[in-house]
């Protein structure tokens, strides 16, 4: 009798463990596939993004371009952003701890400006570079006001970043491929709109202070979104971390429970 109570209990002890460590394991791979699930997200943020104030034919539009990493964790020195041909009053905006430059290229052909004036040569570049690296995981952001040509209605616009960093370098220059598929490196971009009707207040009078008043506008919807975006994603973390310390406490307390009825 007695080696048949052992052997009983030994038994129920044995299922008793495979239980515990099939649940354990259970639980571990519905947290890691909830974490891999949120890693789609946050490697969407890993881009340089920009934002318009207007994106309509002819206006005049403050870009502002954000980012929130750096390469491979390696802190942000400068950023050079690219300017299309066709765009014109190109105007980068001064922020403090970053020193900027307009780098010039000669036209193909002379332009007169309307006034009177003839340009020999347009803004190809704008380079701000930090005095103090931004590190890793902090959001920037950097605007330049500009005006969009008459006759991009209806194209896409994109503005190639060189991203450059204490340790290497990023370029974000590369375009969608023909099915749509978003590239690993991707240019930011914008997609030019209709003109603006008259009377919408986009004239040559009015111009930089509806695109200043506007920039003001979406320099804090972006600081509102990137909130709320990193609220969701901690949110998010809390949730799954929850999830599974729930699972994995209910797996323990029904052992444990058996166990004392055994």
């Amino acid at each position: 009798m007695r080696t048949t109570t052992r052997t009983t209990r030994t038994t129920r002890t044995t299922r008793t463990t495979r239980t515990t460590r099939t649940a354990l394991a259970a639980a571990t791979a519905l947290g890691g596939g909830a974490l891999l699930a949120l890693a789609a997200p946050l490697a969407a943020q890993a881009h340089v993004s920009v934002a318009p104030t207007s994106t309509a034919a002819g206006a005049s539009t403050v870009l502002t371009f954000s980012s929130a990493h750096g390469c491979e964790g390696s802190p942000t020195t400068a950023f050079t952003v690219d300017i299309p041909e066709g765009v014109e009053s190109v105007a980068p905006t001064l922020k403090s701890g970053w020193t900027v430059e307009k780098v010039m290229v000669d036209l193909d052909e002379p332009i007169d400006d309307g006034h009177g004036n003839t340009i020999t040569e347009r803004v190809g570049q704008v380079v701000y570079t930090a005095a103090t690296p931004v590190p890793d995981g902090f959001r920037d952001t950097l605007e330049i006001q500009l005006r969009l040509p008459e006759d991009a209605a209806g194209e896409r616009l994109e503005f190639p970043v060189l991203q450059e960093c204490e340790v290497g370098e990023t370029a974000w220059n590369e375009s969608p491929s023909a099915d749509g598929a978003e590239p690993e490196h991707p240019a930011p971009a914008i997609e030019v709109t209709d003109a603006a009707a008259e009377g919408d207040g986009h004239g040559h009078d009015d111009a930089a202070g509806s695109a200043d008043h506007a920039a003001s506008d979406t320099m804090a919807d972006a600081e509102s979104t990137a909130v709320t975006s990193d609220d969701d994603v901690l949110a998010r973390v809390l949730g799954v971390a929850g999830l599974t310390v729930g699972v994995v406490g209910i797996v323990l307390a029904v052992n444990a429970r058996r166990s004392g009825k055994a």
